[in-house]
């Protein structure tokens, strides 16, 4: 229930409301002055102001806090996250095992290392045995391929040199194929022309022991020299 307001005339009669009706009543208050008293003052009502800002300035604060936090959560989730520490744990102690077991069997394994391996290993955990035939089966085939690995390693400062001789090689390779063709060219002629004066042979030799089969006027010429003109037009 609100409290009545002393300064107001209308509400209920209390002692200031009467002194204050009597004031009016007389003249020395008038109901204008009552009025102005009413209202607040205006640094009462910068201080409100100013604080309602310092309220939303800190509440604005905190919620960047919060998501700051937030962001520093997400950053470092796979750190401190409890899930991922489990892991890290279990990781650590499953190396920290191995190394105590080293640690034991110090002594037999510097005797085993300092001695030859024959027809001895060391024992490998069942879930690590396809691992090491994988491993085993790249080191075979690493080792095979080493020597050629060393030659290509070799050869790589002279790369640009075997590059050059490639290219002239390749050049004269050309130069060679286009001779060898005109070569081949010219034989398959040499062979039809040999084959052209092969055929006229016996037709010149039936000519000289038969001369009247011909022209009286046109007398034959010599074996050579109807031999030679026919090489000649060959060539």
């Amino acid at each position: 229930m609100a409290a009545a307001n002393p300064w107001d005339p209308a509400s209920a009669p209390n002692a200031a409301g009467l002194l204050l009706g009597h004031f009016v009543a007389s003249g020395i208050v008038t109901q204008e002055m009552l009025n102005i008293s009413k209202k607040s003052a205006p640094c009462f009502v910068n201080f409100s102001t100013l604080q309602q800002i310092t309220n939303m300035q800190a509440e604005i604060n905190q919620k960047n806090l919060e998501i700051e936090l937030l962001r520093l959560e997400k950053d470092t989730a796979d750190i401190v996250h409890p899930s991922f520490l489990a892991q890290k744990c279990h990781t650590l102690q499953s190396m920290n095992n191995h190394l105590e077991a080293v640690l034991k069997e110090k002594r037999s394994l510097r005797q085993r290392l300092l001695k030859p391996m024959c027809q001895e290993n060391l024992p490998i955990e069942a879930v690590y045995h396809s691992y090491m035939v994988h491993l085993l089966e790249l080191a075979v085939t690493f080792i095979e391929r080493l020597e050629t690995h060393l030659e290509t390693i070799r050869y790589i400062p002279h790369l640009d040199e075997n590059l050059k001789k490639m290219s002239s090689a390749l050049a004269e390779m050309d130069i060679l194929v286009t001779e060898t063709e005109e070569l081949a060219e010219n034989i398959l002629k040499w062979r039809e022309q040999q084959k052209e004066i092969s055929s006229c042979i016996p037709k010149i030799l039936a000519e000289e022991n038969y001369p009247h089969k011909h022209d009286v006027t046109t007398p034959p010429l010599p074996l050579t020299s109807k031999v030679h003109v026919q090489m000649v037009n060959a060539k």
